[in-house]
């Protein structure tokens, strides 16, 4: 499959995985692009429990695979005033293994160590992380 091809396919995969993942409960791609070797996504999502999540990243082709190669990943409150969680690839903070990969929890200032993902990675962990709230049935 050509460069390209993987590109326009992997966005595609992560706009049928946002329609399909049951953290989501509505979603607009707020921007999209694909070039030859690299493309952009980015999303605003309102998820399962009401809260707010931001999402983009610059992803590349590059030695015959997709690469994730800059992100940032904001979980914030249905408000958005609080910081649940973000994370990014942004090179600030070189002290942490697996740097620049890292995670913000529940303050801009409590820092730890994160890794590489995709987009979709995200979407399966949120939905791991959110798995009681999708769960729970309404009273009546």
């Amino acid at each position: 499959m050509a460069a390209m091809d993987e590109i326009t396919s992997y966005l595609a995969d992560v706009e049928a995985a946002l329609i399909s993942s049951p953290a989501i409960a509505d979603f607009e791609v707020v921007r999209s692009w694909a070039n030859t070797d690299d493309g952009y996504i980015r999303v605003q999502a309102t998820l399962a429990n009401g809260d707010f999540l931001e999402a983009s990243e610059y992803f590349a082709f590059q030695g015959g695979y997709l690469v994730t190669v800059d992100y940032r990943y904001q979980w914030m409150d249905p408000e958005q005033t609080r910081l649940r969680r973000r994370w990014d690839s942004t090179p600030h903070h070189p002290e942490l293994e697996n740097f620049p990969h890292h995670v913000h929890e529940g303050d801009e200032e409590n820092v730890i160590p994160g890794r590489a993902m995709s987009l979709i990675q995200l979407l399966a962990l949120l939905e791991t992380e959110l798995s009681p709230e999708l769960h729970e049935l309404p009273e009546g």
